[in-house]
């Protein structure tokens, strides 16, 4: 039994050798994802362009907008001399925000009296608004807070020293420089694995029975069961080569910690793999061209990437959304990935995770075996 899978074992790997279209496929892809999540992908937005529109025309009014054309979060690309202007600005694509400052700002600032300021934003990319409302907010908050004190400092000394403030003191944990790559590209391995494995393990069989050689492997005295095993061991050990090349790149070249024991990751990667490999397996037994199982592919893959939780908070879908991540395998490979990586914790935690991971890879692995010796006979 052994001697005919480590005969098949060696055919798949001497076919991939030969192959150069598929080499670069496995090594080039994953290590530009790794590149582009890690350099483009990120919560953060800076240089937002910004029209600002002084109408108070006074030193309170420069100064507070001062604040926002120092700050590398905005940048001024239009000064407005009226409310027209600076709508236009938005209306016409130059300018993501518009600052309004009215006429009495500074009055109202000296009387201790609300002092409100305009904010103009373009919500045609609402997540980007949503970051640059909450920057606003920010320096307009600091420069409110410095006004006040100034000011009572000034008028009234006594009641500042008796002034109640509450600040917050902010400690993030395990990412104390909020970098956004830190959370992209750990979990780069799982979607990039995903896609590799589920696509090498489709294909291959696929690329059998549409050349006539899968029937030909058939007459020969392998069985079934050692057909399936001879098809997707050598997957299961590209997709650890693969995990452990975008894990290199990333801990080697975007400096991201792995803090957590590599043992931890391997074990999590092997029960995912089982996963991706049993989805292979299954679109391999109701396709019977190439094609078909590209497209086939992409009905699945992408769902799954989708509900991942990878970029799309889980707990903002809705509720039926929610039930189906359960069923996922990435959700769960995600969280190991990130935890591993980022907090360092070991099997007792991870182990809700692992035993759903082991959970659905058994389960895909055995109805795809089963689908695939129904195919077959």
């Amino acid at each position: 039994m052994f001697g005919r899978i480590l005969h098949i074992l060696v055919k798949e790997f001497l076919e991939l050798r030969r192959d150069r279209w598929a080499r670069f496929r496995l090594l080039v892809p994953p290590i530009v994802q790794v590149l582009v999540f890690g350099y483009a992908a990120t919560f953060e937005v800076f240089g937002v362009s910004t029209a600002v529109l002084d109408l108070d025309h006074s030193q309170e009014s420069r100064s507070l907008l001062a604040e926002f054309a120092n700050s590398n979060r905005f940048k001024v690309v239009r000064v407005a001399a009226t409310q027209r202007q600076a709508e236009a600005a938005i209306d016409q694509g130059d300018a993501a925000v518009a600052i309004i400052v009215h006429a009495g700002f500074a009055q109202a600032l000296r009387k201790g009296e609300p002092a409100p300021v305009q904010i103009l934003v373009d919500g045609t990319n609402s997540n980007s608004a949503l970051i640059a409302l909450g920057y606003a907010g920010a320096i307009a908050g600091t420069f409110s807070q410095a006004w006040q004190t100034d000011y009572l400092q000034r008028a009234r000394p006594q009641a500042l020293m008796h002034a109640v403030r509450i600040t917050l003191d902010d400690r993030p944990w395990y990412n104390v420089s909020l970098n956004s790559r830190w959370f992209f590209v750990p979990g780069v391995i799982a979607t990039m694995t995903l896609v590799m494995v589920v696509n090498l393990t489709a294909f291959a069989i696929v690329r059998e029975r549409e050349m006539g050689t899968l029937e030909q492997l058939m007459v020969t005295p392998i069985r079934p069961i050692e057909l399936i095993l001879g098809k997707t061991i050598p997957f299961f050990l590209v997709g650890l080569v693969l995990v452990g090349v975008i894990t290199l790149v990333g801990t080697l070249w975007f400096d991201i910690p792995l803090r957590g024991n590599p043992l931890v990751l391997l074990l999590g990667t092997s029960l995912y793999l089982l996963s991706t490999l049993g989805l292979g397996l299954a679109i391999s037994t109701v396709c019977k061209t190439q094609q078909q199982a590209f497209a086939t592919n992409f009905f699945f893959v992408n769902p799954m990437f989708i509900l991942s939780g990878f970029s799309f908070p889980i707990t903002s879908m809705p509720q039926v959304l929610q039930w189906l991540t359960y069923l996922n395998p990435v959700r769960y490979f995600i969280v190991v990935i990130r935890a591993v990586f980022l907090k360092g914790v070991g099997v007792a935690v991870l182990a809700p995770q692992l035993l759903a991971l082991a959970a659905i890879g058994l389960a895909l692995l055995g109805v795809a075996a089963l689908r695939f010796r129904k195919s077959l006979d």
